[in-house]
């Protein structure tokens, strides 16, 4: 039997989470079985074994790469600002927009919360310290009121966390969003100078 190289085992892993996002987004993660998935991939169970423990775990993955690149659209979003303020509130506002993006809203705001519970706490944590540095930022700017911008920035993320996970509740996602923009807006105004 020939030994699998290095990159058929990623190229394995990246077909597993390719066809996992398409799969769960289109159907959810309960109605998806591991047979179909692996079907789908043209791999075996022992495949999606050997790269992620089980569905759940491939979950977990395919939550941790869309966050990730979630996490590159925002910062991209306020690195195009010349304003930091308006860098910072239309981070803030995409955030929230994306709980419409149908991928999104099923596999990370929906199923994962349902399956993995809240949101992990690497992903937390790094989503705070993007806000907490462009908090200080702001500080420094004389922008936004001198507070702890750690106790700040987690704030202002799990408000948002909770709000996505409101709008992208039921189909009433188009009817939130609004709702939640005008929110926002107040809130993040209530520390601005």
């Amino acid at each position: 039997m020939a030994r699998r190289t290095r990159a058929d085992m990623e190229q394995t892993r990246a077909t597993l989470l390719e066809t996992a996002r398409l799969v769960f987004s289109e159907r959810g993660y309960a109605d998806t079985s591991m047979d179909d998935l692996t079907a789908q991939a043209n791999l075996t169970r022992g495949a999606l074994y050997h790269h992620f423990g089980d569905k759940k775990g491939l979950l977990a993955a395919v939550v941790a790469q869309i966050d990730s690149e979630m996490d590159a659209r925002l910062q991209a979003l306020s690195d195009a600002h010349c304003d930091p303020w308006l860098g910072f509130t239309s981070r803030c506002r995409a955030y929230l927009e994306m709980a419409r993006e149908p991928e999104i809203q099923r596999i990370v705001l929906r199923d994962a919360r349902a399956v993995l519970g809240t949101p992990s706490p690497q992903a937390q944590m790094h989503c705070v310290q993007s806000l907490k540095q462009l908090l200080e930022q702001l500080m420094a700017l004389g922008l936004v009121i001198q507070v702890d911008p750690q106790a700040l920035a987690s704030m202002i993320s799990g408000g948002l966390t909770e709000t996505a996970f409101w709008i992208a509740e039921g189909d009433k996602a188009n009817d939130r969003l609004p709702q939640a923009l005008i929110a926002m807006e107040r809130l993040l105004n209530g520390i601005r100078l």
